[in-house]
């Protein structure tokens, strides 16, 4: 393995098709911008894809599976849709339109079928790779609190079940974001140094705040924050925040007045895992699988939580 070069960026080095998926809904898709641009200036076909927030079936979408929509740039419009902007947006900066192909928010069974259809749609697909604005999806289930896992943990039991796509990583952007939801950053770190040992850590990188793939991070946040003002990303703002040398106590959105938030360098590094060990670590992701319904994911995981209420580790502080 070469010192200079990311893991990561080694196994994708023979991969020609690549899927670059947000995992929990919203705005994730916003953190593979940089990874986009990045793998299409090396040579990549990269295809992207988003759990959405969105009620795709009240818009223009064509459905093409279960729980799948395809979202262009010219799917009508509803007051909250960040797919459909960052579609505007690549159309306006590239003049060539870049579909992005969304998952309802739904149970877990329904998007490992969708999974399995865009696969076929697209493939073959040598790599696909989860993105995760924020840390909450290396929780395992016994910590504090663990964010907001429903829409994580259904995408890593649907990617994880492509096994015939030969690489398949989880990155995440955004540590210390999370904070806002409750996560316990100490246990990040721990589940990073457990990855490790699994010998499945593909390395860590913070996005040059003066390269393209920062540029473009900061403008199609800045775009889709202009497109719906009323619906800001706390996640991409601070984000975005960090990557232009904001520190501290900085509020980019109105959402977050009356917390204190810690925007800082940190939030502009990828850590990156190999994901079916990320899978393998969980402690309740199987009790997901057959659930058809969003409702049902968030009872499954209510159940366990208050099955191992006594095993639930202590909150930890940074030494720091």
């Amino acid at each position: 393995m070469d010192f200079l070069r990311q893991p990561i960026f080694e196994a994708l080095e023979p991969c020609r098709s690549v899927l670059l998926a947000g995992m929990g809904g919203g705005y994730d898709i916003y953190s593979a911008i940089p990874l986009y641009r990045g793998l299409r200036s090396a040579g990549k076909t990269v295809h992207l894809a988003n759990l959405s927030f969105t009620r795709l079936g009240h818009s223009t979408a064509k459905q093409i599976g279960d729980a799948l929509y395809l979202v262009t740039d010219e799917t009508s419009e509803l007051p909250y849709f960040p797919e459909l902007h960052l579609a505007r947006w690549l159309r306006a900066r590239d003049g060539v339109g870049v579909p992005i192909h969304c998952f309802e928010r739904t149970g877990a069974a329904p998007i490992r079928r969708s999974y399995r259809q865009l696969a076929a749609r697209l493939g073959p697909l040598d790599a696909v790779i989860l993105v995760d604005g924020g840390t909450d999806s290396l929780m395992r289930g016994d910590e504090p609190d663990l964010g907001t896992p429903e829409e994580d943990m259904a995408s890593l039991l649907a990617v994880d079940e492509l096994s015939e796509v030969r690489f398949r990583a989880l990155a995440c952007l955004g540590f210390g974001v999370d904070t806002f939801h409750g996560v316990c950053h100490a246990h990040v770190l721990q589940a990073v140094a457990e990855l490790t040992r699994a010998r499945a850590f593909l390395g860590a990188w913070a996005i040059p705040p003066d390269s393209p793939e920062a540029r473009d991070f900061v403008a199609a946040v800045d775009w889709v924050h202009r497109a719906m003002p009323h619906h800001p990303s706390i996640v991409s703002s601070s984000i975005a925040s960090a990557l232009v040398g904001h520190f501290g106590d900085h509020h980019a959105t109105p959402r977050t007045a009356g917390s204190q938030l810690f925007i800082n360098p940190l939030m502009s590094i990828y850590w990156a895992f190999e994901l079916p060990a990320v899978v393998r670590r969980n402690l309740y992701l199987t009790r997901l699988r057959e659930i058809e319904s969003y409702d049902g994911v968030t009872a499954a995981i209510a159940s366990f939580r208050h099955e191992i209420r006594g095993e639930i580790r202590p909150w930890m502080d940074l030494p720091m």
